[in-house]
C-alpha cells in the first residue's frame, strides 16, 4: 500500500534591479524533510542578463538568498547546475561563494 501526504512549503524570488531595470534573479524554495527539524533551502533559477554579468549581481542575489535561508533557520543550501562540461565557470563561481560540490543530481524530465 502507498501512502501519500501532502507538504507545504515556502517559495520567494528575489531580483536584482539597475536604473528601475531587473537585471538578474534568483527562486529560493524552504522544504522540510522527516530528518531534520529545521528545513533546507533549494535555489533554482538563478540568472544574471549577460550585460550585467561580473558586475557583482549573482553575488548580491545569493547573499540575499543565503540571508533569507539563515534567518528562517535552514540548515543547509542546496543550488543545483548541470554537468554537461559547459558550466565550469558557474561551478567555480559557487566554489568562490563557499559552496562545496557535494553529490550527483539525477533528472528526467517529463
Amino acid at each position: 500500500m502507498m501512502k501519500q501526504q501532502q507538504l507545504t512549503f515556502t517559495g520567494t524570488r528575489f531580483s536584482a534591479e539597475r536604473n528601475n531595470l531587473e537585471v538578474g534573479h534568483a527562486y529560493v524554495y524552504l522544504l522540510h524533510n522527516d530528518l531534520h527539524a529545521e528545513p533546507f533551502a533549494l535555489i533554482e533559477d538563478i540568472q544574471v542578463d549577460e550585460t550585467h554579468q561580473g558586475e557583482g549581481v549573482g553575488r548580491e542575489l545569493i547573499e540575499a538568498v543565503m540571508s533569507h535561508s539563515r534567518e528562517r533557520g535552514c540548515y543547509k543550501i542546496i543550488a543545483t547546475s548541470r554537468n554537461d562540461g559547459t558550466r565550469a565557470s558557474v561551478h567555480d563561481w559557487y566554489g568562490r561563494l563557499g559552496f562545496q560540490s557535494y553529490g550527483t543530481e539525477f533528472r528526467m524530465d517529463l
